[in-house]
């Protein structure tokens, strides 16, 4: 008889186990040049991880990547080894990886490749977190969001800046109503990303967007060598400005302007916070941040450089995503 109850026992832990393993959500990294794949992985795969995460493990990546931008293919090479430590296989085509994961994070660093890689992961039904930024100009921007409608595969997209804890206060009002605000960040110049804030400056612009809120109808920008200032008017007449630094010692933070006075935006807390939320997104299929405000970052981005070209006059935001729309419409026809 006791026997038998050890062996009732043994069975239910060992269904319980089963049941475990079987939870568990399998993800795969496309894209092994940058620290936030390496940042990733080892928070959700180390031995002492947070509790909430021990139903996700990165369980295989595709390492590729840009080919051409230097500070990004050099560093594949030490980021594989440094994967594979934390039980990564890799694998040598987006397409092999497919076969073993449920879900996907696109961390390629090179913003032009994005469009192509997500339209593969998207095609297979695939839900994806794609990282900063979601493309190298706004049309590609676009055009992901349409193949996310189009193939019915919720994205999620954004810059860890934007869950920092100061600047989610200042988003819901806890800090006081926001007049305005001024934010900053590094904008070192990537030639290869034809909107040329998308490659860094726009963790500066997610920030002010974090705090402002949609609704930018105008966008004038100055630049200088080592400095470009951005000045967004609101359709409710406020005013933000992004302030893009190219200087050694830039960092990342603000000011917002609220009913109590000026309050400091929050400025760079790490991974943990964004890598929860895509956690969250994986589980829900709910995206955090709408598309509306990501495509108005990127709105915001492209009317920029219209009003660098024309000598900081002043450009619509409205004529800049019809302009996006079509240039987006071209680039699926292509795919």
């Amino acid at each position: 008889m006791k026997a038998k109850k050890i062996i009732v026992v043994l069975f239910f832990l060992f269904i319980g186990l089963y049941s475990s393993l079987q939870a568990q959500m399998k993800v795969g990294i496309i894209g092994l040049d940058t620290s936030h794949a390496t940042a990733f992985t080892k928070l959700l795969n180390s031995e002492d991880k947070k509790a909430e995460y021990n139903g996700f493990k990165i369980v295989t990546a595709y390492p590729y990547g840009s080919k051409t931008i230097e500070s990004s293919y050099k560093r594949i090479p030490g980021y594989i080894e440094e994967v594979e430590k934390y039980g990564v296989e890799i694998v040598s085509s987006i397409a092999e990886l497919l076969t073993k994961v449920d879900c996907v994070m696109l961390e390629t660093n090179d913003g032009n490749l994005h469009l192509e890689q997500a339209n593969e992961v998207m095609k297979a039904g695939k839900i994806v977190f794609i990282d900063k930024p979601i493309g190298a100009n706004l049309a590609q921007a676009i055009a992901i969001f349409e193949l996310s409608k189009k193939y019915n595969v919720p994205i999620f997209t954004a810059s860890a800046l934007r869950f920092t804890e100061q600047s989610l206060k200042l988003r819901n009002g806890e800090l006081g109503e926001v007049f305005g605000a001024d934010c900053y960040s590094p904008a070192n110049i990537e030639p290869s990303h034809s909107s040329d804030l998308t490659w860094y400056g726009v963790h500066g612009v997610e920030t002010l967007f974090t705090v402002m809120g949609t609704g930018c109808k105008s966008v004038s920008r100055m630049s200088a060598e080592n400095t470009d200032v951005v000045v967004g008017l609101w359709d409710d007449g406020r005013i933000g400005t992004f302030r893009g630094l190219r200087t050694p010692k830039s960092g990342y933070g603000g000011t917002a302007f609220t009913s109590k006075g000026a309050v400091p935006v929050g400025g760079y807390d790490g991974y943990g916070f964004l890598l929860d939320e895509i956690l969250k997104f994986f589980k829900t299929r709910v995206s955090p941040v709408s598309e509306k405000e990501t495509l108005e970052i990127f709105t915001f981005m492209e009317a920029s450089i219209e009003s660098k070209r024309y000598s900081s006059k002043t450009i619509s935001m409205e004529s800049t995503l019809k302009k996006g729309q079509k240039e987006a419409a071209k680039l699926i026809k292509k795919l």
